[in-house]
């Protein structure tokens, strides 16, 4: 076996090994919510040791910013299939699976300060959601909505929604219908909701 293949095969099980990692703590994360997702937990879950895990996520923090990476990975479809409806169908998804906004939410919070490790993760991302709604608002109501705003200046307005409903239903799970909520600011927007013009 020559030293490339060797390398390649490394490469191969290292990809291998994160990927079951980052299973594991999404089912930790589940199970146990963002607080009691520790590195120990996650790693004991994959046969590690608290170090060996440490080989491919060094902090905690590293650990669930690739979590919330590969999480956007499974929810995502390609910018021009997303539809208004569809997003109502993405809000009642996440109220099925707490742990995972939970950590997201908490990560979200404290990346804005300075130096901290998923502030580059979540300021992009926004950029590429914001441009992504802005898409999704003009397929609907061309460049202008209904209030008389184009997709641009809507767009940061409907993440702000969907992201401040996430906190909200957290802290308050029995009070606040997160699905139901959205539908209702869809409605404000002018969507019917649970109804799409092809």
């Amino acid at each position: 076996m020559s030293y490339g293949d060797v390398m390649t095969t490394r490469a191969i099980r290292g990809a291998e090994r994160r990927a079951e990692i980052l299973r594991a703590a999404l089912e930790v994360i589940a199970e146990r919510g963002y607080r009691g997702a520790s590195l120990a937990a996650v790693a004991e879950r994959v046969g590690l040791t608290q170090q060996g895990l440490l080989h491919y996520f060094p902090t905690k923090e590293a650990l669930l910013v690739a979590v919330l990476a590969e999480r956007d990975k499974w929810d995502a479809m390609p910018d021009s299939q997303w539809r208004l409806d569809l997003l109502a169908s993405l809000t009642e998804y996440n109220a099925m699976r707490p742990g995972i906004v939970q950590t997201f939410s908490a990560l979200l919070g404290e990346s804005v300060t300075e130096e901290h490790p998923a502030r580059e993760f979540f300021t992009e991302r926004y950029e590429a959601v914001r441009a992504t709604m802005a898409q999704v608002l003009r397929a609907e109501y061309g460049e202008r909505l209904p209030s008389g705003l184009t997709p641009e200046r809507a767009a940061p307005l409907l993440v702000a929604v969907m992201d401040g409903l996430q906190y909200q239903w957290l802290l308050a799970p029995e009070d606040v219908d997160m699905p139901g909520a959205f539908r209702d600011f869809l409605t404000l927007l002018g969507e019917t909701p649970g109804v799409s013009e092809d």
